[in-house]
């Protein structure tokens, strides 16, 4: 489909089979789902998988903005949400506001019956900051319900600058370059080069997923890329097992990983976060993850015990991990979308600030995040790199697929996806793991 801003290739036939980052939602108070009114001294509930330091960030935007607006604006997180959203839906026990980071996940919470429309101003906003795409993302039957919030680029190695002039190497241009550059610091060191963390409660195994889809997108293509997201190539099939194969060529090997954390079965119980430690301390020279790690990366040390600096003369940086061909410029994201469960008149002026480009303003000045609305403003980001990043997204020439699990039935995308990355860290042989994989479709 034609886009006025950028190449975001997501056909709407692969948004209909539909389905950071991250984890979930919480709670709820005692008004249930549906429309009571919270005007008049209420408190807008919202939940989501946003948790620490990131929860406390939107929390304040929040703050700011109720001073200013009146409405109250209570978030609450909850790592535990792609297992816990659902149930609490179901049983009216469903928050205001949920921030969900699958459409995936979003297409079953509308199937309940309590997801609300999106109100018009909400639908407005969103024609006049996002591409197309993100709003079909939150599309469901040719009903919009829910707009996007903030983004985050998958497929970013994070690296030691200073290390890599040490060790005479370059940033790789493509995958056999980055292969190669595997083995020079491993002759260098000594050490295992990667640190990999799949660790992440009920949502366990998700970061593995972002390294096939990087692969499939490098290996066999946007088209192929689509047809599985679509389910019409299988995960059976030699396109999928060829990314796992490749994957496998890191992960899988105990002289490549897992650099500070012990062998190939501890990237299963190393937190998804914390390989920030040993990246910023130089322990693992690098490590896969998105964008969002940054933020991770500044509340950690480097080697000397003083602050990280993200920042290409700095402690870390980080390369859009290359495609097999040099050049190559396709990117994965992932994302959050904001589906409300209540029409009171207080939910939907909350619904409408966070579909602003004042709300992406606010948040990504606030640190660690940036957004893909294209009129939000990339220099208020808190790093040089997620300035980068957020003009890489906001970049007309950028091609984007958007994350595959999270696009797939959430009986696959978060579920046997996940957990056979699990399974297959864990020694499980890989054409099992694949067919373990494929039944989540029947389930």
């Amino acid at each position: 489909m034609g886009m006025s801003r950028r190449r975001w290739i997501a056909p709407l036939a692969v948004i209909g089979v539909a389905t950071f980052a991250l984890a979930g939602c919480a709670e709820g108070g005692d008004s249930g789902s549906g429309g009571e009114s919270s005007s008049g001294g209420g408190t807008v509930r919202v939940s989501g998988g946003i948790t620490g330091t990131e929860a406390d960030a939107l929390q304040k935007v929040f703050d700011d903005w109720s001073a200013e607006s009146g409405v109250k604006v209570a978030y609450t997180g909850d790592k535990g949400f792609e297992g816990n959203i659902v149930t609490k839906v179901s049983g009216g026990d469903a928050p205001d506001i949920a921030i969900v980071p699958q459409p995936g996940l979003l297409r079953t919470l509308v199937e309940t019956g309590e997801a609300q429309a999106a109100p018009d101003a909400v639908s407005a906003n969103v024609d006049a900051n996002w591409s197309p795409d993100w709003k079909q993302y939150g599309t469901f039957d040719d009903v919009f319900y829910a707009a996007p919030m903030l983004a985050n680029i998958k497929g970013y190695v994070w690296y030691s600058p200073a290390d890599f002039a040490e060790w005479g190497v370059e940033v790789p241009k493509t995958w056999d370059e980055m292969i190669t550059l595997t083995d020079t610091i491993r002759a260098a060191t000594g050490e295992s080069p990667w640190c990999a963390g799949f660790e992440s409660g009920t949502a366990s195994g998700w970061p593995g997923t972002d390294w096939v889809e990087d692969l499939v997108l490098r290996q066999s293509g946007a088209d192929v890329y689509d047809q599985w997201v679509a389910g019409d190539v299988k995960f059976t099939d030699p396109e999928i097992a060829d990314a796992f194969t490749a994957v496998g060529d890191i992960l899988l090997n105990p002289e490549y990983v897992n650099a500070g954390y012990g062998d190939v079965a501890s990237i299963n119980s190393t937190a998804f976060g914390d390989v920030a430690t040993n990246v910023a301390n130089g322990t693992c020279a690098m490590t896969h993850q998105a964008s969002f790690l940054s933020a991770n990366l500044l509340e950690t040390t480097n080697a000397a015990g003083e602050p990280t600096t993200v920042a290409p003369d700095g402690d870390v940086y980080a390369f859009v991990m290359p495609g097999y061909e040099e050049g190559s410029a396709t990117i994965e994201v992932g994302g959050e979308f904001v589906v409300a469960f209540s029409d009171s008149t207080d939910t939907e002026k909350v619904l409408e600030f966070m579909s602003t480009p004042e709300f992406a303003d606010a948040r990504v000045s606030e640190g660690g995040s940036i957004s893909a609305n294209l009129n939000a403003d990339p220099s208020l980001a808190s790093s040089q790199f997620l300035t980068e990043a957020m003009e890489l997204l906001q970049n007309p020439n950028t091609t984007v697929r958007f994350d595959a699990s999270d696009l797939m039935p959430a009986t696959v995308g978060s579920g046997s996806f996940w957990k056979g990355m699990v399974d297959w860290i864990d020694g499980k042989d890989q054409a099992t793991v694949l067919s373990d994989i494929q039944a989540g479709y029947e389930n």
